[in-house]
């Protein structure tokens, strides 16, 4: 798993089939099926169109995608979210970020060793208490975001729902680019032993 998160992060863009072109040096007998479910295990996304870029629930209703085409001006017109798996030195952790689109400040961000909806709905509510509400909210079409309890909490507070369309990956493409800088600037760097250390 370790070697899979630095491969895609490196190359956020290669596949299933490339990550395991480069596993096959260090690991000559691991299959496509197993490299499948660790990045699935890992919520690891491929940065380019694809099918199934999150796991969706498909009884959760899907919003369209608000920002195709619009200009973002202003700072707390839009804001995003996403999660990404972290490594530590045994096991893993996920980390939840909030961004402003405009500004491309980090809002909030928190770590959890699951990636349930209860806690994606904490993180959001934290924020709106800390910076208001945007007009828009940008997601994936993971299930923690389609879910009712995530989504009324937007609902309630008059914030527009968007969500990027199937094999965009690109639409968040902000939030990608932050993984990318927190893993090489400080993950990489550090052999995290707990998550209260991280």
């Amino acid at each position: 798993m370790e070697e899979i998160d630095t491969i895609h992060t490196k190359y956020p863009y290669y596949g299933i089939r490339k990550i395991l072109v480069c596993l096959k040096e260090k690991f000559p007998f691991i299959g496509k099926k197993r490299v499948s479910r660790l990045m699935h295990k890992m919520n690891i996304h491929v940065v380019y169109p694809k099918k199934n870029t999150s796991v969706s629930n498909p009884q959760h209703k899907i919003y369209p995608y608000l920002l195709c085409g619009l200009r973002i001006d202003k700072t707390n017109q839009v804001w995003e979210t996403d999660i990404t798996y972290i490594r530590m030195r045994q096991g893993f952790m996920y980390l939840m970020a909030i961004v402003d689109v405009h500004s491309r400040y980090v809002l909030n961000w928190s770590i959890s060793n699951t990636m349930d909806k209860d806690w994606c709905v904490s993180v959001l509510s934290e924020t709106i208490s800390l910076y208001g509400t945007p007009e828009i909210f940008n997601t994936d079409q993971g299930s923690q975001f389609t879910s009712l309890d995530f989504t009324n909490v937007l609902k309630d507070n008059n914030i527009k729902i968007s969500m990027d369309g199937r094999g965009r990956a690109t639409d968040n493409i902000y939030i990608e680019r932050l993984w990318r800088s927190v893993k090489y600037e400080n993950i990489y760097l550090n052999a995290y032993e707990t998550g209260q250390e991280l």
